[in-house]
């Protein structure tokens, strides 16, 4: 795994229902996430915050709440995340809101096509995140990001990346997911995500959706993580904007992510919608920190 790290915080609840998420980047850094992946060998840079657009906090229009902002931000991310994997770096995301997602995983679709990298997106989450206007009436474009990167969406989104579709559903591998709309859940299976439902999760166990969703990778895999903290059950991270009851467990997060770690392949990751607003004394972003943490290779085993 990449041992140079680049930390690019994104501080908007831009696409968001709730206020708060914008606060997360510093929340992350509260916890220490720097000088504890030092603390496992990592180089760490921390490039300090990305500076978009204000939240302007206005209804939706045509179906998107603001989308010139949504489009900008995911902008700079794009660019930010591309130098950085251009520069032979792993750039991990501290958001911010789930819609960032979009401008993250357009450039490292993009960094795959030019290096000749298979793409293998981990969707850690509560929610499928695969709507369109037509399918939610709030229009916040935190549900919408990766039905965006699929090539269903508004063009100012979906031709960030410079390439329309940025990825193929086929490449996305769901874990945690608890909430789904009806339209979203038909428009799911019309497209072929490969799903790992909480139901599956209880009935198969962490492990094997994890050995599914890790499957028919390779050295030439470029895996890229994107967590959202609602993924976790709020018991444990209550700091998110839209919680749902039912999530994985500690144990059941730490072996998804000790998995993950196992194959040396990640490459580039997310942590999204973290909110301290709503968080109790910042336990959430120490979980998520915790989580991360295991991500690049703290384990609970004691194995040699």
């Amino acid at each position: 795994m990449q041992k140079q790290v680049s930390l690019i915080g994104a501080p908007t609840d831009i696409g968001a229902g709730a206020r708060g998420a914008s606060m997360g980047p510093e929340a992350l850094r509260v916890a220490n996430i720097g000088p504890i992946l030092e603390s496992h060998g990592v180089q760490v840079l921390d490039r300090g915050n990305l500076a978009g657009p204000s939240n302007p906090w206005q209804p939706p229009v045509e179906g998107y709440r603001h989308l010139p902002e949504v489009a900008e931000w995911n902008r700079l991310v794009h660019d930010a995340v591309y130098a950085e994997l251009s520069a032979g770096r792993m750039p991990i995301l501290l958001g911010g809101d789930h819609c960032l997602g979009l401008g993250s995983i357009s450039a490292v679709a993009r960094h795959c096509r030019d290096t000749g990298k298979k793409l293998r997106i981990l969707w850690l989450d509560a929610h499928a995140d695969f709507n369109t206007s037509a399918l939610t009436p709030s229009g916040n474009i935190h549900g919408m990001p990766v039905a965006c990167l699929c090539g269903h969406g508004p063009k100012e989104l979906i031709e960030i990346g410079g390439l329309v579709p940025a990825i193929s559903p086929k490449w996305v591998r769901q874990i945690g997911i608890r909430s789904v709309d009806a339209g979203e859940k038909r428009f799911v299976h019309e497209q072929g995500l490969e799903v790992f439902d909480m139901r599956y999760i209880d009935e198969m166990g962490m492990r094997h959706a994890m050995e599914l969703a890790l499957a028919t990778m390779d050295a030439n895999t470029h895996l890229h993580v994107s967590f959202d903290v609602d993924f976790l059950d709020p018991d444990i991270a209550p700091g998110v904007g839209t919680t749902v009851p039912g999530g994985p467990t500690y144990r059941e997060a730490q072996l998804c992510m000790e998995m993950i770690a196992d194959t040396g392949l990640m490459a580039s990751l997310d942590v999204m919608e973290l909110n301290p607003a709503i968080d109790i004394r910042n336990k959430t972003a120490e979980v998520a920190v915790d989580l991360i943490e295991s991500l690049f290779g703290k384990s609970t085993l004691m194995r040699k």
